[in-house]
């Protein structure tokens, strides 16, 4: 299970609820692994797909905006990182979701959590610090 916790905010009441948004759909998918009452997971998992599409698309340009707003010097490297994740959950192997549903789901929370450590704790400190 995914857990909110104070070291995650970065003092910005918008951009923190936003990202406490990709936990919901992270715990979306935790509870869909550990559930073993579907026999077969494949809309489930396409609904998280499509889900955190729209939310990382609706929050990086939300983000981004706000970059450009206060004339953030990364704000191009910024944009790249929040391009290939879109990319990589636009682009889903539809046979590797269906073939292996319950490693799909945890490869994707996997990602997730790498996410979580290198982007919003890292990446986007740096333009908290930078204000």
């Amino acid at each position: 299970m995914f857990e909110w916790k104070s070291e995650y905010e970065l003092g910005m009441e918008k951009i923190d609820a936003e990202h406490r948004k990709l936990f919901d759909i992270a715990n979306k998918g935790y509870e869909l692994l550990v559930n073993d009452f579907y026999v077969d997971k494949y809309d489930r998992i396409m609904d998280i797909i499509i889900e955190l599409k729209d939310y990382a698309q609706f929050h990086f340009t939300a983000e981004e905006e706000y970059l450009a707003s206060i004339g953030y010097k990364k704000l191009f490297s910024h944009k790249i990182e929040h391009d290939s994740f879109i990319q990589k959950v636009s682009n889903v192997n539809l046979n590797d979701v269906d073939s292996n549903q319950d490693k799909y789901v945890q490869d994707l929370l996997d990602f997730i959590v790498m996410w979580i450590k290198e982007h919003i704790m890292e990446k986007d400190r740096e333009y908290v610090n930078a204000k």
